[in-house]
């Protein structure tokens, strides 16, 4: 799902638009399948008992059964398609929630430092932590960003807003440098 463009300012392009790793869902699922499992067992167990045990019991079973997979599984999922990490040419949003919907917008212009760092985990799954150093008191962490080594560098080259160092592999660099006393082209006028 595309981030809306109505929520853009104009000349404002969405580079990269992710949710969390799925890493953060391999325990849900675990959890999914063994709730499932454990469920069918006791059911297969509950229909020997004498009647109205049995009913009794099954309805127990489904109970827990649901409960537990609303918890343990489908919480997780909701939440993992409700977080949204975005860098446009103009500024980061992070959004996550759906009944109470939280989120940061920093401007490029304010962001001090890009730095991402990743465990033996996050570097078999491909992700990582990004940390956002900004005009804050403290820095700003995301954790299960996919690709993190390639979301810095986009953010780098965002908030460094040199139109002439874009690198495109296979593309040659023809365009001109700038005269040395001029600037580049202000954000937004420059071509993606």
């Amino acid at each position: 799902m595309a981030y809306p463009d109505e929520l853009l300012s104009e000349q404002e392009h969405v580079v990269v638009h992710s949710h969390p790793h799925f890493k953060m869902l391999i325990f849900p699922t675990l959890a999914f399948l063994v709730t499932l499992g454990a469920g069918i067992w006791l059911a297969i167990l509950a229909k020997d008992a004498g009647s109205p045990w049995n009913t009794v019991g099954l309805i127990a079973i489904a109970v827990v059964a649901l409960v537990l997979i609303v918890w343990l599984f489908l919480a997780p999922l909701v939440r993992w398609r409700t977080t949204h990490f975005i860098v446009t040419t103009d500024r980061l949003i992070a959004r996550e929630g759906v009944l109470k919907r939280t989120g940061i917008d920093i401007p490029m212009g304010r962001i001090n430092s890009v730095q991402f760092e990743h465990g033996l985990l996050d570097r078999v799954f491909g992700c990582g932590t990004l940390i956002i150093e900004s005009a804050s008191d403290e820095p700003l962490r995301f954790e299960d960003i996919p690709h993190v080594e390639k979301v810095h560098t986009v953010i780098y080259r965002e908030v460094n807003d040199n139109p002439y160092d874009d690198y495109r592999p296979g593309a040659q660099q023809t365009t001109p440098l700038p005269p040395q006393g001029g600037g580049h082209p202000p954000r937004g006028e420059r071509g993606r």
